[in-house]
């Protein structure tokens, strides 16, 4: 059984048992989150497609780590004029292990 689900902008295909880094959801190491924008279920052959999303279609996570992505870098330049740029930014991220996938 499998599903899609929506958080942070993205969408991400899980399965009970599996891990994933999304945008920062609240909360602290350990707690549990219910995601309800479904949209998908899959088990087998029966396959269940929101318009937009499930009804009563629910995703149950643990929050496994919040935390800091890697550093990227943004350079800007203007040759011959002297302006340079440089900033860095991180992304914050929260790890989720999938527990439950309930209609």
């Amino acid at each position: 059984m499998y599903a899609i689900i929506r958080t942070g902008g993205k969408q991400y295909q899980v399965a009970a048992g599996a891990r994933l880094r999304v945008e920062k959801l609240a909360g602290e190491v350990g707690d549990t989150v219910e995601l309800s924008d479904v949209l998908l279920v899959a088990e087998g052959d029966n396959v269940k497609i929101g318009q937009p999303s499930v009804a009563g279609a629910k995703v149950t996570a643990r929050i496994l780590e919040q935390g800091k992505g890697k550093k990227v870098l943004i350079f800007k330049k203007k040759r011959r004029k002297g302006y340079q740029l440089k900033k860095g930014h991180r992304q914050l991220y929260t790890a989720l292990e999938i527990k439950d996938i309930s209609l």
